[in-house]
């Protein structure tokens, strides 16, 4: 397996896939996707590739019976290459594999597609699907075209996680809040209207409800509720009252929130105009689902929270049972990114296992 997953993870880190929603004019990630794809028909899946132009690949190993199905989920797509010195070398040096994407987490694809090359050679009761899916670095969208072709009893998304057992994660919900004022010569104060004052005022209360929100009682997994005041944006010169002024709030939630009871919170606090520009939920899952157990049993880690928000969430709201176990690494997002290879070889033998596990059943 470790040869394997050296090969294939070295050339998937050598694609560009860096997300063109971030940056204008990038490749985006039909490249990588092809690349997953060849491979994966080269095993005897059936492969399909989804969502047009910046395709998802999911490549279904059938099963030889009747077991539950189950989909390992796991991104293609990458952030940017910023101050990278090497971002496609691909390189490997004391057991680390460096580039763009090789912790996040294109690591994680190849791990998934070495499991399901093991289990093609005794493929289970049940159908193993791989989904290598595109843009979960801005909207997901990769995984909601999957689900619209494809929907499994069980999934493990493989975020990085250092081989623990990921039951929970934050969500989180991205707030513009607008005051309003009347612009005027900054001489005539009997005319004009601050509406950057009225922020200001706003923004006091806002920092008490943080304040408050980290009082309230921690999720078991995740810890309390966050937010944080994003960006501000007022004025159009030195001598003139300002007649707008927007903020961006970032709310992060935890299991049992709501986004209706998250505007409600925001919107009382004073006279703005609140508007809900995107959201994403939390996740949960019971240690006691099958999934779970079958990650454990596998030789999954520890149980933990994460905050970052997964397409696990999007998963589990699909009716999909779904756990979160990735690799051992660094450096997402950040100039130099690495990818331990013997965490990525075990991952591959969890993934393996459980599936053989899970789809037995």
């Amino acid at each position: 397996m470790r040869a394997y997953i050296e090969r294939v993870l070295t050339r998937l880190v050598q694609i560009n896939s860096f997300n063109p929603t971030l940056a204008p004019g990038s490749p985006g990630e039909r490249e990588a996707a092809e690349f997953v794809a060849t491979e994966m028909r080269a095993l005897g899946c059936q492969v399909q590739l989804v969502g047009g132009d910046r395709p998802s690949v999911i490549a279904t190993l059938k099963g030889t019976g009747v077991g539950r199905s189950l989909m390992l989920n796991g991104h293609i797509d990458t952030v940017g290459v910023e101050a990278m010195a090497e971002p496609f070398s691909g390189r490997i040096d004391d057991g680390k594999l460096y580039g763009r994407g090789a912790y996040d987490m294109k690591a994680s694809v190849v791990a998934s597609m070495a499991a399901m090359r093991e289990l093609a050679k005794a493929p289970p009761a049940g159908d193993v699907v791989l989904a290598a899916v595109a843009d979960e670095e801005y909207a997901s969208a990769g995984t909601e075209e999957v689900l619209r072709h494809c929907v499994t009893d069980g999934a493990v998304c493989t975020e990085p996680t250092s081989l623990k057992t990921c039951l929970a994660h934050k969500g989180f919900a991205w707030i513009s809040v607008t005051t309003h004022g009347l612009a005027a010569h900054g001489s005539r104060f009997e005319l004009g209207i601050d509406a950057n004052m009225k922020m200001g005022r706003f923004l006091a209360k806002l920092d008490l409800l943080e304040q408050e929100l980290r009082r309230r009682t921690p999720h078991r997994w995740v810890g309390p509720p966050s937010l944080h005041a994003a960006t501000l944006n007022g004025g159009q010169g030195l001598s003139t009252y300002s007649d707008r002024c927007v903020l961006q709030i970032e709310r992060r939630t935890i299991p049992g929130e709501s986004i209706d009871q998250v505007m409600a919170e925001i919107k009382a606090l004073g006279e703005a105009d609140v508007e809900l520009i995107f959201a994403r939920e939390p996740f949960e899952v019971s240690q006691d689902a099958a999934i779970v157990q079958a990650i454990r049993a596998a030789g999954g880690g520890d149980y933990f929270g994460d905050t970052p928000w997964m397409d696990s969430a999007l998963l589990s709201a699909a009716g999909i049972e779904c756990v979160v176990i990735g690799p051992h690494g660094a450096g997402a997002h950040a100039a130099v990114e690495w990818v331990d290879l013997e965490s990525t070889v075990r991952l591959g033998e969890i993934l393996r296992d459980a599936a053989i596990n899970y789809c037995h059943s």
